[in-house]
């Protein structure tokens, strides 16, 4: 299973539900990696026609080709694989621009791609009860430094390095929707080289 456990946590951490079929006149979905089981598991419960109104856009990370056919099997009325975020950000800018009232949202897979698209589909104007997530796969986090406000994806162990400025930071659960991301804070900044070992929390 790609489903992750989330202990509770602060009030800003992100909590994610599960994808479910909604009424709409067009359906946007968005996925990394194992976020593809999201949307294949939701397929199973919807009506005949689903699809016929969807655009899938995957980002496939180290998943590969293992979802592709899978995706390509609902025939969805368009489906874009992209490399990576950057690479199918200017698709989801204009998809979203162009979008009309009764889409709705789905987005599933790491929190590094929710959280940058929310950020995005608040911006063009979707209503939060438009939008639905659902977590798979990896936990590794986006975090920025609050030193040098550079992010780094992909961050499993805490603390970890910037790989902007190269401070070592502790990775906390206050979560900022306005960059989709977790903050990273100087770890020894009371007792400089006072580095504690890295641990892997985030898989």
């Amino acid at each position: 299973m790609s489903k992750a456990v989330f202990e509770p946590s602060i009030p800003s951490r992100p909590v994610y539900g599960a994808l479910e079929p909604r009424t709409g006149i067009s359906h946007l979905m968005i996925a990394d990696a194992e976020g593809a089981e999201a949307i294949l598991d939701m397929a199973g419960a919807a009506p005949p026609g689903f699809f016929a109104n969807a655009h899938i856009i995957y980002i496939p990370k180290r998943t590969g080709t293992l979802y592709v056919e899978r995706l390509q099997a609902l025939a969805p009325a368009q489906l874009h694989i992209a490399p990576s975020y950057a690479a199918a950000e200017p698709r989801l800018k204009r998809v979203l621009s162009s979008s009309h009232m009764g889409l709705q949202l789905y987005l599933a897979g790491t929190e590094g791609l929710m959280g940058q698209v929310m950020r995005e589909a608040i911006e063009a104007g979707i209503p939060h009860d438009a939008i639905q997530t659902e977590h798979r796969g990896s936990t590794a986090r986006r975090v920025q430094c609050v030193h040098c406000k550079g992010i780094t994806e992909d961050v499993t162990h805490d603390p970890f390095q910037c790989s902007h400025c190269g401070l070592h930071l502790f990775v906390r659960d206050h979560y900022s929707r306005r960059i989709a991301a977790f903050q990273g804070v100087r770890v020894d900044a009371e007792d400089p080289g006072n580095i504690p070992e890295a641990v892997e929390r985030f898989k």
